[in-house]
């Protein structure tokens, strides 16, 4: 059984993380994914999977001259709730230019949060990866009357930019389709939005974090993929924002969970194709994802990373591959100087590639069939590009095409290896671009 899990937005097909976000004491994450979702971050490292010593401590003195108070650590007994933890360390706040101090309606919502048991708004999780920055974000629906003549001036200046736009500058996308609306996260209802933008803007959002006076809101913002690491020192020194690291591939697992058992607005995301190399049969499925155990999770990012999966909590990087997303996206930009992700798989959408590539009817004249090779079957990626005639005939959409497909069989090939060498039968491709599983699951079963 072959199924993908397709709830992320088109361009997670570029990135491994699925977007993603642990939420309080549920300890999940959803990966298109990104870092925890909401609770007050003086909660979130108390309940992090990774310890509170996974998050680095400053040093008094920043590179920016201004001395900075330690990270708050989270109680060491089991016994202590994460919320007396954050009450006690409401005490003693860091002054920071631009943040609140003394009784001002900031600093009550916050211990009326506390007290409730309830985590501080806004909730946000961040997974930044090679290619693309995936930013989940959770809007309540629920806000009391009381709750909303409280809220400080700049969190709902952040909920009202976030939620009634879907463009943010030229670059940062919500996508509207993904919306998972109606949700109840921490005892409070509301609407989880998907925003992304090209790592390469990642100074720029951390600078608008600055201006917006983030700081002011929260003193942690958690975060996974590997630009958690790399972008951690900016974060810090620009944006006076410590990151509480999570790990992506455990964000990704038990956010594939997650996504799985609160469904796509009532409809299941993990599925699978049958019948997918006939176009008049092939239907999508539903999958179960109750019991998959072992399982091959297969992680389409910029990079190819292949997990043997055999409980929530227990997994092994079997192996992975260079060609991923981003492999498709460069290439595509060398050979049909698109500039976004998104004209890359339009063009690939309208292509042919078999203008491109050699089949291997175009070397028997027609099916291998001693070795059950049918003739429409790839003998060589971009073979045809050899003849300059043929170099003249085809589109850049074809040539799109072409990269496509070239990557799906690379990846779905190491994939079926992996799974034959693990004894796994049950296989998750982690992309949501459809086109691109239905080629894998094909490749897989051929």
């Amino acid at each position: 059984m072959f199924f993908c899990s397709g709830w992320i937005a088109a361009e997670e097909a570029t990135r491994a993380p699925a977007l993603g976000a642990w939420l309080g004491r549920q300890r999940f994450l959803l990966r298109m994914g990104a870092g925890r979702l909401g609770a007050p971050m003086e909660r979130h490292c108390g309940v992090a999977a990774t310890s509170a010593s996974s998050v680095r401590e400053p040093t008094p003195g920043g590179p920016d001259g201004r001395r900075r108070e330690p990270l708050r650590r989270r109680a060491n007994s089991a016994s202590a709730s994460a919320v007396g933890a954050s009450a006690s360390a409401e005490g003693v706040r860091r002054d920071r230019p631009g943040s609140y101090s003394g009784a001002t309606s900031a600093s009550r919502q916050r211990v009326e949060s506390l007290r409730k048991k309830r985590p501080l708004f806004p909730w946000f999780g961040l997974d930044i990866g090679g290619t693309l920055v995936k930013l989940v974000y959770f809007e309540p629906k629920d806000i009391t009357a009381e709750e909303e003549e409280e809220e400080v001036e700049s969190l709902k200046s952040i909920r009202k930019y976030l939620t009634s736009n879907v463009a943010y500058g030229s670059t940062g996308i919500r996508d509207v389709h993904l919306e998972l609306k109606d949700l109840t996260l921490c005892g409070r209802k509301g609407n989880l939005h998907f925003i992304r933008f090209p790592t390469h803007d990642m100074p720029a959002f951390i600078q608008m974090g600055r201006d917006k006076n983030f700081s002011s809101l929260h003193t942690v913002f958690c975060a996974t993929g590997g630009g958690a690491y790399k972008f951690e020192e900016d974060f810090l020194t620009i944006g006076d924002l410590q990151l509480c690291k999570l790990d992506e591939l455990d964000c990704l697992i038990k956010g594939i969970l997650y996504i799985d058992s609160v469904g796509f607005n009532g409809r299941s995301q993990c599925y699978y194709f049958e019948n997918p190399a006939d176009s008049e049969k092939c239907q999508k499925l539903p999958f179960d994802l109750r019991n998959p155990y072992p399982l091959l999770l297969v992680n389409i990012g910029s990079g190819v990373s292949i997990l043997a999966v055999y409980s929530k909590d227990n997994y092994k990087r079997v192996t992975g591959t260079s060609l991923g997303g981003g492999t498709f996206f460069g290439l595509c930009c060398l050979l049909t100087g698109c500039t976004t992700f998104e004209e890359a798989l339009e063009m690939a959408s309208r292509g042919d590639s078999t203008k491109v590539d050699k089949l291997v009817r175009d070397i028997y004249g027609g099916d291998y069939e001693r070795f059950g090779l049918p003739g429409w079957a790839v003998a060589s990626s971009f073979g045809n590009m050899m003849s300059k005639e043929k170099r003249e005939a085809v589109s850049k959409e074809d040539l799109a095409r072409a990269t496509l497909i070239t990557i799906t069989n690379n990846i779905g090939s190491i994939a079926r290896m992996c799974a034959l060498n693990e004894d796994v039968r049950s296989w998750v491709p982690q992309t949501s671009k459809e086109g691109s599983c239905q080629h894998l699951e094909f490749f897989a079963n051929f």
